[in-house]
């Protein structure tokens, strides 16, 4: 069985201006990584399609989407950038990677379920986890992790999903659409305190939220991994296992501050593999979110690949 590897060109589309880390060249990184190791052999390369509005409004309120998407077409019309906050900007070509990026977590939800791969990767921007139900913010616009796991459970008829989140940064955005829906477990750890702020008092039960103080290396990633995480998932027994793969927690990042390494990376996903084969059929679908230094970002991700292609 093969490992599906999403992405689209419109990805690169979507720029937030000179200098800021969350480029294009992320996608780049990425995939000269793969080239240089061979991994990108062992990928079925599928082109993401664009996220419907039914998609979008199962997780995002329909107001939020339709003011974004007014926003980012006159953004395209006029080639003028408009900043959402801070952090947050849209330029000509993002509602273009918005959609593509939130379609290809969608699609591959469906190439998994129905069997055509055994897991899949979505090599896409912007991340997604902290876009709430109704505001963009944090780089993110769409949360293509929720929308992928709401349409497991309400198009393809699962009953439980469990989202894996291991961002740097606490995916706040996520929380605040799963919060409460018993069909949906949400395991994080994050850096605290860190940008946004949150998380340290869970927005429901169905959370999972591992704060952890800066400089936190590996070693104790794992610990609380199987002492935190693994058993509210052993309980839960997922259906399908969604991760918001962000690899800024790396030690080499400069937007974080905790010491992750590729190892590290291999045996978080050996993990999670390890519960996907016991409670899932093996059904996995990853998203990139962070990571933005961008030879760590390529070794990370090629490390989290080549245990989910079994390379």
């Amino acid at each position: 069985m093969a490992t599906a590897y999403y992405s689209h060109p419109a990805c690169r589309g979507h720029d937030m201006g000179a200098g800021h880390p969350e480029s294009p060249q992320r996608l780049d990184a990425i995939a000269d990584h793969l080239i240089a190791t061979g991994l990108d052999l062992a990928l079925e390369r599928r082109e993401a399609p664009q996220a419907t509005e039914a998609a979008l409004v199962r997780v995002h309120d329909p107001a939020h989407v339709a003011r974004l998407r007014e926003v980012m077409q006159r953004v395209d019309a006029t080639g003028q950038h408009r900043a959402l906050d801070p952090d947050t900007i849209a330029g000509p070509g993002t509602w273009a990677a918005v959609v593509h990026a939130a379609g290809a977590a969608v699609a591959a939800t469906d190439a998994v379920l129905d069997g055509e791969v055994e897991n899949a990767f979505c090599a896409v921007r912007p991340p997604g986890h902290h876009a709430t139900r109704g505001q963009a913010m944090g780089f993110c616009f769409f949360n293509s992790v929720a929308i992928a796991a709401r349409h497991a459970l309400e198009v393809r008829g699962l009953e439980r999903v469990a989202i894996i989140d291991f961002d740097v940064h606490h995916g706040n955005g996520t929380e605040d659409i799963v919060a409460d829906d018993e069909r949906m477990l949400m395991l994080s750890f994050f850096q605290y305190p860190f940008y946004p702020g949150s998380g340290t008092v869970p927005l429901g039960d169905n959370m999972v939220n591992v704060p952890v103080p800066a400089y936190t290396k590996g070693p104790e990633i794992r610990e609380l991994i199987e002492t935190e995480w693994q058993p509210r998932l052993e309980a839960f027994k997922p259906q399908m296992l969604f991760v918001s793969a962000g690899f800024d927690a790396h030690r080499e990042d400069d937007l974080g501050q905790l010491g992750l390494v590729e190892a590290d990376y291999a045996w978080m996903t050996q993990w999670l593999m390890k519960m996907a084969a016991r409670h899932a059929q093996g059904r996995v679908v990853s998203c990139l979110e962070g990571g933005y230094n961008l030879s760590a970002l390529g070794r990370s991700v090629a490390a989290h690949l080549r245990v989910l292609t079994g390379a």
